[in-house]
């Protein structure tokens, strides 16, 4: 007999699945649900779970959606491509045509290779960056997540810039303690870090609009000051616009500021909601990759033809007319937020915005992290109640999409006015 509550599915999934789901923010604890809801089905700016509750979802898949769910045209594509064989394991036509729309779009690449998810993408890349410089430390920034690579998962400590320490078991002291970590948006800092380690610095990593701590722009200055940095150490510039990328413009967050990197990691929205990632760069350094060179990296499913028929169905149709109108639902949104919650802080760039439970402008993973997550979580409760699906974390974004018409935004304003006015 098929399984159909949520209670029922969870109960199972306990069973055989760790904690229930196979990715942590989507039990859904942080925000103080002892069971998350299962999704039976979704179109435009709405899914459906198993219990027949529906809901507006401003998570859209984390992003990927800039036309909603189960867009025609991307079902359309993936469909013909299916019906041709879903992986081969061998070169298609359509790697090549998506290779290009990567190109022509983002100022950085010069060439890309194609993986199959944000995390493979960023890894790659930091191997890369080792391999072309001949150097083994990194320098992150707190609160910037780059995947669950084990190099990658180190944060802060006190000071100005540490040496990373893990933030997980399982990952080597001595992995992450070639990861350097400073504050976002700290000039100083970054410096700082520079001059002590440079020599050995192989690349500077960051989240050119941080995405993993809520929405955070860069402020005036510090993505030009990396810049200046990297080239003055040798380290590489890599921007990880696995979120930014395609969201706040065709060509990413590094159109949108004019700061060029050497390397740049994507996601989510080059696959049109299908696994797909991508890093590219300066020819030369992407010259080094196998087979071409000596930095070896593959994949059985990068390119995968199914995930590159609905990211060419999604890419080829970001058009002006759409940012312009993405950018006009997405000012919308922030100003309505702005009034209904007094007190709070919304933070915008193009179509993603974050509500935050905080005094004040937030520009570093510190201040963040101080928000009232208690109260953030309030309002979770307050609006899945209501039938709208926000984050469930104040770590995260709102993710517009060209589904989210000004009926969706003016009902999920009033929303939010009635739990601040409660």
């Amino acid at each position: 007999m098929a399984l159909r509550t949520r209670s029922e599915l969870f109960r199972r999934a306990l069973e055989l699945i760790p904690g229930g789901v196979n990715s942590p923010v989507r039990a859904m604890r942080a925000v103080g649900l002892d069971e998350p809801f299962f999704v039976r089905r979704a179109e435009g700016a709405y899914l459906e779970d198993v219990d027949g509750n529906r809901y507006l979802d401003w998570v859209c898949s984390w992003g990927p959606l800039l036309f909603g769910h189960a867009d025609p045209e991307t079902v359309e594509a993936v469909r013909e491509a299916a019906l041709a064989g879903t992986t081969f394991g061998a070169p298609t036509e359509r790697e090549v045509e998506l290779a290009a729309e990567l190109v022509d779009a983002v100022p950085s690449l010069e060439k890309v290779r194609l993986v199959s998810s944000g995390t493979e993408a960023a890894m790659s890349a930091i191997r890369l960056a080792r391999g072309f410089t001949s150097r083994d430390r990194i320098l992150k920034f707190a609160g910037c997540y780059h995947g669950h690579v084990d190099a990658l998962l180190a944060s802060a400590g006190s000071g100005v810039a540490t040496l990373g320490i893990p933030t997980t078991p399982g990952v080597p002291p001595a992995v992450a303690r070639d990861t350097i970590v400073c504050p976002y948006n700290d000039v100083d800092g970054a410096a700082a870090a520079v001059m002590r380690y440079g020599e050995g610095l192989a690349c500077v990593i960051v989240e050119p609009v941080a995405g993993n701590m809520g929405v955070v722009p860069p402020e005036p200055g510090f993505l030009e000051a990396l810049r200046s940095l990297c080239d003055a150490s040798g380290a590489l510039l890599v921007f990880d616009e696995v979120i930014s990328g395609f969201r706040v413009a065709r060509g990413g967050a590094q159109e949108l500021y004019g700061v060029t990197p050497d390397l740049t990691v994507l996601g989510k929205i080059v696959g049109g909601g299908l696994p797909l990632a991508a890093f590219g760069g300066r020819a030369d350094v992407m010259e080094r990759l196998a087979p071409a060179g000596d930095v070896y990296q593959a994949g059985t499913l990068s390119g995968n033809p199914l995930a590159t028929a609905a990211g060419l169905a999604v890419l080829r149709r970001l058009t002006p007319d759409v940012y312009a109108e993405l950018e006009r639902r997405g000012a919308r949104l922030e100003a309505g937020l702005a009034e209904a919650a007094p007190g709070a802080q919304v933070q915008r760039v193009g179509a993603l915005t974050t509500l935050f439970f905080h005094d004040g402008a937030v520009r570093d993973f510190e201040a963040a992290a101080a928000s009232d997550t208690e109260r953030y979580a309030a309002l979770f409760r307050h609006l899945l109640e209501r039938g709208i699906y926000i984050a469930p974390s104040q770590f995260e974004a709102m993710f517009l999409s060209l589904a989210h018409g000004d009926e969706e935004i003016d009902r999920t304003v009033d929303a939010v006015a009635d739990f601040f006015a409660g």
